[in-house]
């Protein structure tokens, strides 16, 4: 039996012997992870977070490995197909994720999110594996009777969001994030057919939820990254504008064609546009931009120079909309001094708010086991804990502008 071992600085030693997950991993369209930065430009804020899906993927399997091993330990039945099944289904939970990750969602494809192309790609796996995606396929769209399985791969606690808190803090250099991962999976285990955690582990569970608020406003959403990222959102857009319009855009091949052709979810049904998909990373996006700071369309060219050189607009953030007198002076400047029209001042003056929240109670609740054998949600089960913080949705809006 063939066995690679990983060395991975987070998750320690990864182990991997089973010759379908290893044919999975070493597939080109699943190795095409490495080249996509898990956290898009934050390393624009936090210079070490230049991390990849792939680290992030391979340690979110390592958690579930080692979870699955625990539950059995607990007399949960698990069959070996189950857990190949499930164990394929973390593996391409992110498989679908195109260049820098969120950044770009929703940009590049309108309209279509990872998660569907992750399917995508898992049906595609699926013909070349001849069926042997079947059982991950279900318990990826939550269509398995062991819902339990379903939620280790997503839910409010799930073993991708264990693995991005851990991970990600670690490349920041953000301590606060840091979560007791291993404690928690400890306490995991299954109450009719649902993931529960018991009761020992609150504490564990409540620091979980505090670090992944202190990870999305200290990271995730920190005004730089933000400012960042919607400049990488605006490049593209104003790229594809000009595509559209007959202009000269120089992108590699598959970029091209993304710029060129508003494609829809049925689209991907389609092997030779997923294969389009498949080939772009984040090397087709800096390549592209590189070469847009010296086109001669003024609003491309600024954008993407000020990426390059990181001279990132500036932003500012408020717990109420900003008016439209800041807007409009503002756009008056840009319009000034660059010689644009009103519509072209939309790509560096602009306003949007964000919003979080770290606990949805409308969602799949988080259960707790009590000692009494009853099964509670967390914001029942917690004392002496403030879940307000974290069960109501925080929003922030932000206004960003050329500094000079």
């Amino acid at each position: 039996m063939k066995i690679k071992i990983l060395n991975d600085p987070v998750a320690g030693f990864i182990r991997l012997s089973d010759p379908l997950l290893l044919e999975i991993i070493d597939h080109p369209d699943f190795q095409r992870l490495r080249r996509i930065k898990q956290l898009g430009l934050t390393d624009m804020v936090f210079p070490g977070a230049t991390h990849s899906r792939f680290q992030h993927t391979l340690g979110a399997f390592q958690l579930l490995s080692e979870t699955l091993e625990i539950l059995k330990l607990k007399d949960v039945e698990i069959s070996d197909e189950e857990q190949r099944s499930v164990l394929i289904s973390i593996l391409m939970h992110d498989i679908g994720h195109g260049p820098f990750s969120h950044a770009l969602e929703n940009t590049l494809v309108e309209q279509v999110d990872h998660e569907h192309l992750s399917l995508n790609f898992m049906q595609h796996f699926n013909l070349i594996f001849k069926g042997q995606l079947d059982l991950a396929i279900q318990i990826f769209q939550n269509k398995y009777h062991r819902k339990f399985f379903h939620q280790l791969i997503s839910s409010q606690l799930d073993m991708d969001r264990l693995d991005y808190l851990r991970r990600d803090s670690f490349y920041a250099g953000v301590p606060e994030g840091m979560i007791g991962s291993e404690r928690l999976i400890r306490m995991m285990n299954v109450e009719k057919d649902e993931l529960v955690i018991e009761s020992k582990g609150l504490y564990s569970l409540e620091n979980f939820l505090l670090a992944r608020r202190s990870m999305y406003w200290q990271v995730y959403l920190h005004k730089t990254v933000v400012a960042a990222e919607m400049m990488l959102v605006r490049v593209l857009e104003r790229a594809r504008e000009l595509a559209k319009s007959g202009k000269e855009i120089s992108a590699s091949q598959n970029l091209d064609f993304f710029l060129h052709n508003e494609l829809k979810m049925d689209d991907f049904n389609n092997p030779k546009v997923l294969d389009k998909f498949a080939d772009l990373d984040d090397a087709d996006i800096l390549h592209a931009i590189k070469g847009w700071c010296r086109h001669p369309d003024i609003v491309l060219a600024t954008l993407s120079k000020g990426i390059i050189d990181r001279k990132l607009l500036k932003i500012e953030l408020a717990n109420k909309p900003f008016s439209n007198k800041q807007l409009l002076d503002s756009k008056e400047n840009v319009i000034r001094k660059l010689k644009i029209s009103e519509k072209e001042a939309g790509y560096f003056v602009f306003s949007d708010s964000m919003q979080n929240t770290l606990y949805d109670m409308h969602g799949e609740k988080i259960n707790v086991l009590m000692s009494d054998g009853k099964m509670t949600d967390i914001s029942s089960a917690s004392s002496g804990f403030n879940l307000s913080l974290l069960i109501e949705p925080i929003q922030r809006f932000y206004f960003c502008y050329p500094k000079n």
